[in-house]
């Protein structure tokens, strides 16, 4: 097993964090039963003046991670039944986190197809909520440090991702967020050329 990523990394504004975990791996080990992922998609959201971000409304018990240490997790509830997770970045007092949008699994494949089940390989974690299905992350995890060695989740290294690879666009899902919050393009994400695989049992390249 890799190291996980130092808090140094993370010590940034969300918006420089965000594109630089894309390639990286998020990993789980909950009860000696590890799933992991490549990390192809995550978003930015940062600061009290960003009108997309939770912390508009300042430092709240559900926020309060956030005004935090870099490098811990932030999970949240949202629709009434799906998990979040985030990744938050900056320094302390200075909210800020990244939500992981998408993952390519590549370890635990079995576990995640039960969780996941009936769905295809194809749509298992192409999407926040559905990556912590897939991995067994929820509100329990909420404020986890993701730098220790020991940790239940962590963020490693991974693959590297030429610059030239990424993408980037508006955020997904801000509903009525005004401009220019609604259009700043910071969700970062990896092309098609990162295909999931077609079954559990299928061998895992990138």
């Amino acid at each position: 097993m890799l190291p996980p990523l130092d808090r140094s990394f993370y010590q940034k504004s969300a918006v420089q964090v965000a594109p630089t975990l894309l390639g990286k791996t998020l990993q789980v080990n909950l009860d000696g039963n590890p799933v992991a992922g490549i990390i192809i998609e995550a978003e930015a959201y940062q600061g009290e003046g960003d009108l997309a971000c939770h912390a508009k409304s300042g430092k709240t018990n559900r926020t309060r991670v956030m005004y935090g240490p870099a490098g811990h997790a932030y999970v949240y509830f949202t629709y009434g039944q799906h998990w979040m997770f985030n990744i938050v970045t900056d320094q302390k007092e200075e909210p800020a986190a990244v939500l992981i949008r998408a993952i390519r699994p590549t370890l635990g494949l079995d576990l995640i197809a039960q969780r996941r089940h009936p769905r295809p390989a194809s749509i298992w974690c192409d999407g926040p909520a559905k990556l912590c299905q897939a991995l067994g992350i929820n509100g329990s995890h909420n404020g986890l440090d993701l730098c220790q060695p020991d940790g239940l989740i962590q963020i490693t290294e991974g693959i590297q991702v030429p610059q030239a690879n990424i993408r980037q666009c508006p955020r997904i899902g801000l509903g009525s967020t005004p401009e220019p919050w609604l259009s700043i393009p910071w969700r970062f994400y990896l092309p098609t050329i990162y295909p999931l695989p077609e079954s559990p049992n299928q061998p895992t390249k990138l």
